[in-house]
């Protein structure tokens, strides 16, 4: 696989072929869901971002836009239980696996717009069920792999991988299990994920990520991009996933600093910079095997106008340089 430099200048020329059908089409799906956490906001990010232009500028790409709207991804059940709104997190990702999954099998590029990061439930395992050698590269600060036993907070926007990586047991779900059902024939395989961004992780993810690691999961952190550059992280997780299988990528807004994205749930300081985050973009379109990517958390009420217009802004932004934008 070609990497660095030589990797971006490749990049306008990416897309051409498999797991895309001629001609390239990017399908929208708005996935509004807002309660994987506790704070009101996050469900209206897919309409900022199509606000902000998005489907123009994916246009400009040269690509075909199929905007699909929204998911409508509430339910009037729900259960108690140590996993917060179970039931309207379990129900709402399989009507957007659902989504997903039919914009899979016509060869578009599926974007999704979240909504927190539950969403991954419904978009990764869509890319699974459609393109089963699908790597996953996962773009946050934090792991998102508790499960409803291990979470300290109960929310699932910090449990999406415990569920794909069948870390939740049955027995922690109680009478809500029969909401994620579905995702019995799901299943991410460790060595088919990768970590770039993390710098919040507790005391039980840590135990978690460790054992990913030995079952072949590529785990870096900010330390990482700290001393060895984005190029070497970016270049050896993409080297970890192999070229034999499409891509996802579920891209977390709080994997940015707070300064360039201060408006999301869960922001951390000492995140990817401005062109650390591009650059990442950059390089998974220049593969020509990105199939579908996740972009969430991106939360307007939780900061003035200005840094929620540089939120949205930025998160358009990123989507533009994963469908191959780039500076010359």
């Amino acid at each position: 696989m070609i990497r660095g430099t030589a990797l971006l200048r490749q990049a306008t020329r990416a897309f051409a072929s498999w797991p895309l059908a001629a001609p390239r089409t990017v399908s929208i799906i708005g996935a509004p869901q807002q309660f994987g956490q506790p704070r009101g906001g996050v469900e209206n990010a897919p309409k900022l971002l199509r606000q902000a232009g998005l489907a123009e500028t994916v246009a400009n790409l040269d690509w075909r836009v199929n905007d699909e709207g929204d998911v409508d991804m509430q339910t009037t059940q729900d259960v108690a239980g140590p996993l917060r709104h179970a039931a309207q997190i379990g129900h709402g990702s399989r009507k957007l696996m659902e989504a997903c999954v039919k914009a899979h099998a016509r060869g578009n590029f599926v974007l999704t717009l979240g909504g927190d990061h539950s969403v991954a439930l419904g978009t990764v395992s869509a890319a699974l069920k459609a393109r089963p050698s699908t790597k996953v590269l996962w773009v946050d600060a934090h792991a998102d792999c508790n499960s409803p036993s291990t979470s300290p907070s109960g929310n699932a926007h910090g449990m999406p991988l415990a569920f794909l990586l069948k870390l939740v047991q049955s027995s922690e779900l109680g009478t809500a299990s029969s909401a994620f059902a579905w995702l019995d024939d799901v299943r991410l395989a460790p060595q088919n994920l990768a970590f770039v961004g993390l710098r919040d992780v507790d005391a039980e993810e840590r135990k978690i990520l460790l054992r990913l690691r030995e079952r072949g999961a590529f785990v870096s952190t900010m330390h990482d991009v700290d001393r060895r550059g984005i190029g070497h992280v970016v270049d050896t997780a993409l080297d970890h996933l192999g070229d034999d299988g499409p891509l996802h990528c579920s891209f977390d807004v709080d994997s940015c600093d707070p300064l360039i994205a201060p408006a999301t749930g869960t922001a951390v300081r000492g995140g990817l910079t401005y062109r650390e985050a591009h650059f990442l973009c950059e390089a998974l379109a220049a593969t020509g095997r990105l199939g579908s990517l996740d972009v969430v958390e991106v939360n307007s009420a939780l900061a003035d106008p200005v840094g929620a217009k540089a939120t949205v802004d930025l998160a358009a932004g990123l989507v533009a340089s994963a469908l191959g934008a780039v500076i010359l």
